[in-house]
């Protein structure tokens, strides 16, 4: 007995070595970065049954089979949709400066998508703007709309956007809704989806979360871009959720989420389409693949857009390498709106060499956040941006949700990314890269209001934190990689 004892104490010990070899090489073998893969190596051999099983779980981007092979036999007839762009009226690179040039030559490699001119662009940035603007574009939809948001959380004026949809499917109008299952969990508990879909509104949950399902397809991964196509003709994207801030996360003591929105017409909202299309196909396996848009006249007010999708499916640090080109072609000034910042290595190292070579760099995030986690690891990175003269703000009039990078008042880029790992490599994420100095110049005015509202970190204020925060912080560092 004593033997047999042995013998399986003996087999159990190299299974367990095995396993975490294994899984270790596993991880080298990937070759993503030494951060990522050093994080990971971290919690398998300090927590090695909890860390083999997270890896399992969330180390790898398992899109699960069916969406894979949606996406792999998607890609010719996709494609082939952005390449006619080409020829469209609306693309000409002889009217793009040289930020929105070297980022367009980057898609152009990356997505084989064009930058398209002849749009026009309203920024819109308060809950009442931008649902009531929604709700009037809802209430005069002729033939369709399509619409997909990360989290879409019942009460007040949302109430008031899903009345709108149903009214417009009772006259006639399609409409196609795909929300986050994981971020619109409320949504789908509530009575709206029983009452849309008595209306025939096609109601789809993306990326169902189960405990079958999570052995097959990453968890983590989720649908995070927010979207509003109607007649093909109006696009809204930004940062905003279809939620109402006065009726959302009113219990986590971070004040309510502000946000941003833009409106667009123009010939990239059929491209906008195109993507949400993308992303109903994978779910659904029903191809509505958007007519193409009309011949483009151009304005004085006319912007040049390049729209930027990311995710499952999609070139890997498409989003990144533009943030980076964006942040390397900076000449005099940056200002950064995150409210999750947990920058890459690259990212960090840019904004640093940014700063050291003279340009002023801004960074605007929310002093109370809803992740904990998220709130130490964006800590540990202020001692060596303050040391290199980066301006860190922190935004006191609730959760600054804006995501936008504004380069030297003249380009940005808004969108759904966040600076964070999660954004820039996981999720599906959609950002505008936009060209145009007026419209730079409204969003340069939006942004010194966050700062106006701010706490401006002082670098000697920080040095003298105390001990524990510093332990701590440094904690969260190592993982930051995988948040």
């Amino acid at each position: 007995m004593d033997q047999l004892t042995q013998i399986i104490a003996v087999l159990g010990v190299f299974l367990y070595w095995l396993i975490l070899g294994a899984v270790a090489t596993r991880i080298v073998i990937k070759r993503r970065s030494i951060g990522v893969s050093f994080s990971w190596l971290l919690i398998i051999y300090f927590l090695p049954f909890v860390g083999v099983f997270a890896y399992m779980l969330f180390g790898e981007l398992h899109l699960g089979k069916a969406r894979s092979s949606r996406s792999k036999a998607m890609y010719e007839p996709y494609g082939n949709w952005f390449s006619t762009l080409y020829s469209h009226n609306s693309h000409q690179p002889d009217k793009q400066s040289d930020y929105a040039a070297s980022i367009s030559k980057l898609c152009d490699s990356q997505l084989n998508i064009p930058s398209l001119t002849s749009n026009e662009l309203e920024l819109q940035h308060t809950p009442e703007q931008i649902l009531h603007a929604i709700i009037n574009d809802i209430n005069h939809a002729k033939t369709t709309i399509n619409m997909e948001f990360y989290i879409w959380h019942p009460g007040g004026l949302a109430d008031e956007v899903a009345k709108a949809l149903i009214s417009a499917a009772n006259r006639g109008v399609k409409v196609n809704l795909l929300l986050d299952a994981a971020g619109s969990r409320q949504f789908f508990k509530s009575e709206w989806p029983k009452a849309m879909k008595k209306s025939d509104i096609n109601v789809v949950q993306a990326l169902i979360v189960s405990p079958i399902r999570m052995f097959f397809r990453r968890m983590d991964l989720r649908l995070h871009r927010k979207i509003v196509v109607i007649d093909n003709h109006i696009g809204y994207t930004g940062s905003m959720n279809l939620v109402d801030p006065k009726y959302f996360k009113q219990g986590d003591g971070v004040g309510e989420w502000i946000d941003m929105m833009v409106r667009i017409t123009g010939p990239v909202v059929p491209v906008i389409n195109t993507v949400s299309a993308w992303d109903w196909e994978v779910e659904t396996n029903e191809r509505l693949l958007p007519a193409f848009p009309d011949k483009a006249q151009c304005t004085d007010t006319s912007s040049l857009v390049q729209a930027i999708p990311s995710g499952p499916g999609m070139p890997e640090e498409v989003i990144h390498q533009v943030l980076l080109q964006s942040l390397y072609q900076a000449q005099k000034k940056i200002v950064i709106t995150t409210p999750y910042f947990v920058p890459s290595e690259q990212l960090l190292d840019a904004l640093v060499t940014a700063s050291l070579r003279g340009v002023e760099v801004n960074i605007i995030i929310p002093r109370r956040n809803d992740s904990t986690m998220v709130k130490w690891a964006s800590s540990s990175f202020f001692s060596e941006l303050l040391a290199a003269n980066v301006n860190i703000y922190q935004f006191n009039d609730g959760l600054l949700h804006t995501k936008s990078v504004l380069i030297d008042d003249e380009h940005c880029l808004i969108g759904t990314v966040n600076m964070d790992m999660r954004s820039l490599w996981l999720n599906f994420e959609l950002t505008l890269a936009v060209d145009d100095i007026k419209f730079a110049t409204k969003l340069k005015g939006l942004l010194q209001t966050y700062m106006d509202n701010s706490d401006r970190l002082s670098h000697n204020e920080w040095q003298k934190r105390p001990m524990y925060r510093r332990v701590i912080e440094q904690v969260f560092y190592l993982f930051s990689p995988l948040l």
